[in-house]
């Protein structure tokens, strides 16, 4: 790149960094991003940049593949049931142990090191993230009604509410907040949850300029199997009923409409295997991924 390059980038960015100023991300956090020693660095400056350019990113975070080996680690077998992990007692406690404990202060600790300031939480603290027990049907080898079974996955969640109050208070300072999607049920129990429907309602509940996901795919694809840099509400519900939407990207659109219903401004499918995907996608005119608006 030549200096004149980087200067065109730098004025590309300029009025997106007037537009955002003060306002406030929750970006999701994982897939090969969160694996990736260049990834994970170049993820750090970037949520370090938005913050010190007067956005305020909040960071919700994964960690399935770590939960699975750290299980296998300790003689526990995962379970999986239509993709969901089958969670029983000393599931959950290696689930709270991995994403509260482990995960967290390693991306907490990646932020600092980067010259940031961070401070991890998880949905307990502070009851940011009341759950209630997710009951998850399981269909049959037809459409019939009598052939779906509801399936008890344990302590696997789903968010009721999210208390807004603990997060609003990293808005008045320096520190990003750093999330681990571990819910609080009505009587103090543990519950895991989706990172994904943790980010969209956490969004919702601050009423955020962006929801941005990051995944391990460009984004959502058309039937020409090309990337499609915009869609509306009614084209993402139309390419799910048609299938071209369909797989593990139907929740994450899923996620995106509801976030973009419940107030958010923009949701944004993005590829975290591009370094510095978030920079590409807020601060250039083209982006790297899918927004949905």
């Amino acid at each position: 790149m030549t200096l004149s390059d980087k200067v065109h980038t730098l004025i590309e960015a300029l009025p997106y960094m007037r537009r955002f100023d003060g306002k406030t991300f929750v970006i999701k956090y994982g897939g090969h991003a969160m694996v990736d020693e260049a990834l994970k660095n170049s993820f750090a400056q970037d949520v370090i940049l938005l913050r010190q350019i007067g956005i305020h990113p909040v960071v919700v975070h994964g960690g399935g593949p770590q939960i699975g080996l750290t299980m296998k680690r300790m003689g526990l077998q995962p379970q999986f049931i239509d993709g969901l992990r089958v969670t029983d007692t000393d599931t959950v406690n290696v689930v709270e142990m991995v994403l509260a404990g482990a995960v967290n202060k390693e991306i907490v600790n990646l932020i600092n090191l980067n010259g940031g300031r961070a401070a991890g939480l998880s949905g307990k603290d502070g009851h940011t993230i009341h759950a209630r027990k997710l009951l998850h049907t399981k269909r049959g080898n037809d459409s019939d009604i009598e052939e779906h079974e509801i399936i008890d996955l344990g302590w696997v969640g789903e968010v009721e509410h999210i208390e807004p109050q603990l997060l609003k208070l990293f808005h008045q300072s320096e520190i990003i907040p750093v999330v681990a999607p571990v819910g609080v049920g009505t009587q103090g129990e543990t519950y895991n949850i989706n990172a994904d429907h943790v980010a969209g309602h956490i969004a919702t509940a601050l009423r955020t300029e962006k929801l941005i996901l990051l995944t391990d795919v460009a984004g959502v694809k058309g039937a020409d199997g090309q990337l499609i840099s915009s869609l509306t509400a009614a084209e993402s519900r139309q390419l799910i009923q048609e299938g071209i939407i369909s797989g593990g990207m139907i929740p994450k659109v899923e996620t995106c409409l509801a976030a973009r219903s419940g107030g958010v401004h923009t949701a944004h499918i993005i590829d975290g295997r591009v370094p510095h995907a978030l920079l590409l996608e807020i601060f250039t005119d083209t982006g790297i991924g899918t927004q949905v608006r």
